[in-house]
């Protein structure tokens, strides 16, 4: 193809016009082999903030990127090809016990998965947790896991998608990142450099996501549906909860320990935060076995998973995959592997009522000030440290009742961390509704 003038392309996104795919290629071919100044990326990038991209044009720009470097070829690989993608949440662990369900039941999953940046940690942390597990799979070795397993993870590398981290990288700086087309894309360019036909999408809304309101995360959800309908995907998104702690465990190894729980002790596993877990990965097991045609109904789907959580064939499944990718010890013995903190603090509740409250965005930044998290991208993660919550909106607790407890390096940083808490926490007299975790289902 010949090159377009750059300027061009600036201008006639300046200027509101209609861009065709072929400016979209240029876009990032450019952005991907550096072949023009920061300058002009960061001047499109500013001119498509205040001029957003249609859903047509978000889907060719999704596909530019996703074509700016290598595709994985799943040819061979047993199909349906699917994959799962959060926006990002406090104690969001799903990934961990949700793909070796998926792969119990017959779906193929490749994935990449990315680090956590402030009180959002990222599926790479967490499994870094793990001694031995590789995050850094080649293409190649993806795709041969895949057909052996059913399963393959790795980090986000530079051979897939780079359009996308050159311009992320660009959006950071230049106050664009809340541009829903430019959000929309680089999700979905991901997902499709990985192959997946299939793609279900965990929308968080509340107090500690992206999307605190449920206006802008049904802005989010439909734009993903219809781009990704545009580039021919199968596409499945949901808005869930993310005003309290998903599940109990919030922190690198302690979240580790709850996904794995899930499928290996699911009969102790029946209230409470671990519980309410259990349902989010069960729901998004059967939207996708519907999504991608292996249930004829979502409730079917959701019995498949229950099954193989029940028969044990999905936690085979997850100790096939911890080999795979390098796990040292026995999978069995993930309660002597992961690393555990120095200090265990309990925090109880100031006095008798119902939870009415446990904001997530406070709980995050209590974890991410005990170490658990980066505040800037250069930080060294402790990947022992979090929080235990034991409570969720609804309950009735007493005084002097254990509410959380903090997992730390010392005694300093678990009072710190428990006037956080208790600084999130809303008590009153009057009981209240629990939250559901699905807030907006799927509608097909």
């Amino acid at each position: 193809m010949s090159e377009i003038d750059f300027r061009t392309i600036i201008r006639r996104r300046r200027e509101g016009e209609r861009q065709i795919r072929p400016e979209f290629d240029e876009l990032c071919r450019v952005a991907a082999d550096g072949s023009v100044p920061d300058y002009q990326l960061a001047a499109w990038l500013m001119a498509a903030y205040l001029r957003p991209l249609s859903d047509e044009e978000t889907a060719d720009l999704t596909l530019a990127m996703a074509e700016s470097g290598e595709r994985l070829d799943l040819t061979g690989v047993p199909k349906p090809w699917v994959d799962k993608h959060s926006t990002g949440g406090i104690g969001d662990k799903t990934t961990i016990a949700l793909l070796p369900i998926l792969a119990a039941c017959g779906l193929s999953v490749t994935k990449m998965s990315g680090r956590g940046l402030g009180i959002t940690g990222g599926t790479i942390d967490k499994l870094g947790s793990v001694p031995g597990f590789r995050t850094d799979l080649s293409p190649t070795e993806m795709v041969e896991q895949a057909k052996r397993i059913g399963i393959a993870l790795t980090g986000q590398t530079p051979d897939l998608a780079p359009a996308d981290k050159a311009l992320y990288a660009l959006r950071d700086v230049t106050e664009t990142v809340d541009s829903l087309p430019l959000i929309v894309s680089s999700i979905l360019s991901k997902k499709i450099a990985g192959g997946a036909e299939v793609v279900v999408l965990d929308v968080k809304c509340g107090s500690g996501s992206f999307n605190p309101t449920p206006e802008k995360a049904k802005r989010l959800a439909s734009a993903l549906k219809s781009v990704g309908e545009y580039a021919g995907l199968r596409v499945r998104a949901s808005i869930t909860d993310m005003d309290q702690v998903l599940g109990s465990a919030c922190g690198n190894a302690l979240e580790i320990r709850e996904a794995l729980d899930i499928l290996r002790d699911h009969k102790r596993i029946r209230t409470g935060p671990a519980q309410r877990f259990k349902e989010l990965v069960i729901y998004f097991a059967g939207l996708a076995l519907h999504a991608a045609g292996m249930a004829e109904t979502e409730q079917d789907g959701q019995a498949q998973a229950q099954g193989a959580i029940t028969t044990g064939w999905a936690w085979k499944k997850a100790k096939d995959w911890f080999t795979a990718q390098g796990c040292e010890s026995p999978l069995e013995e993930y309660e002597l592997f992961l690393p555990t903190a120095n200090e265990r603090h309990p925090v109880l509740a100031p006095t008798g009522g119902y939870v009415h409250g446990l904001d997530a965005r406070l709980i995050g930044e209590a974890v991410l000030h005990l170490g658990g998290g980066r505040i800037t991208k250069a930080d060294v993660l402790d990947l022992s440290v979090g929080i235990e919550i034991h409570r969720e909106v609804g309950d009735k607790v007493d005084a002097e009742e254990a509410i959380a407890t903090v997992h730390a390096r010392n005694l300093s940083e678990a009072r710190e961390a428990e006037r956080r808490i208790l600084e999130a926490l809303t008590l009153r007299q009057e009981p209240c509704s629990k939250r559901p975790v699905i807030l907006f289902p799927d509608e097909g």
